[in-house]
């Protein structure tokens, strides 16, 4: 990938659309600060990332980057409420209360307070996908990088969490980039 240049305006719905080997998960992974670009510049959020190590571009991932992956990334371990729960523990340190009360309010966004303490594997697609939105807004981090947030979900429970990320974005100025196919998505980003 060479020549990219793009600015993306704080509180947007943006989405990154094309064919499967055109580079989106490229463009989302140095973004997010998993990949690190062998050229150029990038600046997230006003932080150079591309000159930030492993150790620095993981702090400032976790402290400012929420993600939503089409393969949802939970922990088989955890419950939907602990995979929730996690970046507020592991990255956040948010004391028991405020962790409490603010997973509470997403899972019951999500339509998935009934399923609070089932682990991932029981879960269907969709319900996996939806416990992976609720921890990616958990911590109100200022960007969530979303790789088909709702290709496993149904039309109202699709609607339903786009509603969610525009309140999200509305409430607390979050940024959203979207890597999408989906037209529901591409039709809210324009």
């Amino acid at each position: 990938m060479r020549g990219v240049d793009f600015t993306i305006e704080p509180a947007s719905f943006v989405a990154f659309v094309g064919p499967s080997g055109s580079g989106k998960s490229t463009v989302l992974n140095m973004i997010g600060c998993l990949d690190r670009p062998t050229g150029g510049k990038l600046a997230v959020m006003d932080t150079d990332v591309s000159t930030l190590d492993r150790q620095a571009g993981a702090r400032f991932r976790g402290q400012n980057i929420g993600f939503i992956f089409q393969d949802f990334n939970l922990i088989p371990v955890l419950t939907a409420y602990e995979n929730i729960e996690y970046p507020l523990i592991m990255v956040q340190e948010w004391p028991p209360a405020a962790r409490a009360k603010r997973i509470a309010e997403l899972l019951a966004a999500v339509g998935m307070s009934d399923q609070a303490h089932k682990r991932p594997d029981p879960l269907s697609g969709g319900q996996q996908q939806r416990v992976a939105v609720a921890r990616a807004l958990v911590a109100n981090t200022k960007l969530v990088l979303a790789d088909e947030p709702t290709a496993n979900l149904d039309h109202d429970t699709a609607y339903r969490i786009i509603e969610l990320m525009k309140k999200t974005r509305d409430d607390f100025g979050t940024t959203f980039v979207f890597f999408t196919h989906d037209p529901k998505i591409m039709h809210e980003a324009e």
